[in-house]
């Protein structure tokens, strides 16, 4: 059954593909987000990352609710990937609904306040560490945060130290490269902070458990 699941996500993803990449090329410079846009050449990336990412939601979850919730919350973390890699931007008109809509459906498909709680704790962490380091990070990560609490719940502790970890490889290799230079390159911390939020999805109760076991 659960095979099944992930054809059809894998399915709804080269479908999705392209209307994902749409929203990612329309939300930072302000136009419909529907508008249509030139081929990028990125568009292959992009329709691979949904389609798997999907195909992944129906493998785990089976025909339910939480494999579409999954496959949604999936789809915006590759809108923001590509948003962060070339503008340096989350686009609030794509971060904030987004957070609406996975916390209200989380809610409905499995009643807890751990949606709301960890989508405002999440952010709240990362706007302090924004307000002690602010040029490290910017808003757009503590919204991204918000987001990524209302998807995971408690595991969004696992998503957010692990897109921490992944973010440091590439900030020390330019120190060990470029020395006090590197602190001009900026790294976005969108991308790695969606790779975490992917890995404590799919496995995120799995480390909890066995971190607290």
């Amino acid at each position: 059954m659960n095979l099944a699941a992930g054809l059809v996500g894998l399915l709804a993803g080269v479908v999705v593909g392209p209307l994902a990449d749409r929203l990612a090329t329309n939300a930072p410079v302000h136009t419909p987000l529907l508008r249509a846009v030139p081929f990028s050449p990125r568009l292959p990336l992009v329709t691979a990352g949904t389609a798997l990412l999907a195909a992944a939601s129906g493998l785990a979850f089976g025909f339910t609710l939480e494999a579409v919730i999954a496959a949604f919350f999936c789809w915006v973390l590759v809108v923001i990937t590509r948003t962060d890699l070339e503008h340096r931007l989350i686009p609030d008109r794509i971060v904030l609904p987004s957070a609406v809509v996975v916390a209200v459906t989380r809610t409905l498909d499995e009643p807890s306040v751990a949606w709301v709680f960890g989508g405002l704790g999440a952010g709240l962490a990362l706007f302090l560490l924004v307000l002690a380091y602010p040029k490290g990070m910017g808003m757009g990560d503590v919204k991204l945060a918000l987001f990524m609490g209302a998807g995971l719940g408690l595991s969004v502790v696992v998503g957010l130290f692990l897109g921490f970890i992944a973010g440091a490889v590439p900030a020390i290799v330019l120190l060990v490269r470029h020395g006090r230079e590197a602190r001009k390159q900026a790294i976005p911390l969108g991308p790695f902070l969606a790779l975490g939020a992917a890995i404590a999805l799919f496995a995120g109760d799995a480390i909890l458990d066995w971190y607290l076991a």
